[in-house]
């Protein structure tokens, strides 16, 4: 039993639907077709891809599904008796003027901006993100790693995700992507690909 080595990792993802501005919102195009893809190209070792839902771009419209599937992760978590950690969230959102992909370190509360809040929390990733963007560029991809994950619905988003993963002992990222006129469709699913297995070589 022990050459095992550590139990998979379930990494569940979402993306956004279209929304002002924005006519074809790649992360909805990534999202809805990963699981095929990744079933061709095949899952990194370890990794188990659970799954993969599109949010309304509006924040109450996000936020029920989001906490809906958050909670069904932790459900799902516990009745495989997964060790706390090895469940992982990777939020996709598109930035419509970047020219290349970016790992989000945090979100901001509107309320507390970038401080810690009163109990000293400060909504920050526990994946290394440094990592995983030195790893990805080593691959050939154009990604750089932010502070600001700006003040929309990703933000949003990745905040509550980075609650409950502090308060479930799951983890979460969030990666702003390009549009596809910027890097196209078959790079940005190669990326999100090496993505994952990127961040299975790091647990």
């Amino acid at each position: 039993m022990g050459s095992e080595g550590p139990p998979a990792i379930t990494i569940h993802v979402t993306g956004f639907k279209k929304f002002h501005g924005v006519s074809e919102n790649p992360t909805e195009i990534i999202v809805r077709n990963l699981k095929e893809y990744m079933t061709k190209k095949g899952l990194p070792k370890g990794v188990i891809l659970g799954s993969c839902c599109i949010l309304e771009t509006a924040g109450q419209g996000a936020l029920v599904p989001l906490y809906q599937t958050l909670q069904s992760s932790i459900s799902s978590k516990e009745s495989e008796s997964l060790s706390p950690g090895r469940v992982i969230w990777v939020h996709f959102g598109v930035n419509s003027g970047a020219t290349r992909f970016a790992i989000e370190h945090q979100a901001v509360n509107e309320a507390t901006f970038r401080c810690p809040d009163e109990m000293g929390w400060k909504p920050q990733t526990s994946l290394p993100v440094e990592d995983i963007t030195k790893a990805l560029a080593k691959q050939g991809y154009a990604v750089m790693t932010s502070d600001d994950a700006g003040r929309f619905v990703c933000n949003y988003v990745y905040y509550h995700s980075l609650r409950f993963a502090s308060q479930s002992g799951t983890k979460s990222l969030f990666v702003h992507v390009p549009l596809f006129m910027t890097i196209d469709k078959e790079t940005q699913m190669g990326f999100v690909a090496s993505l994952l297995e990127v961040i299975a070589s790091l647990q």
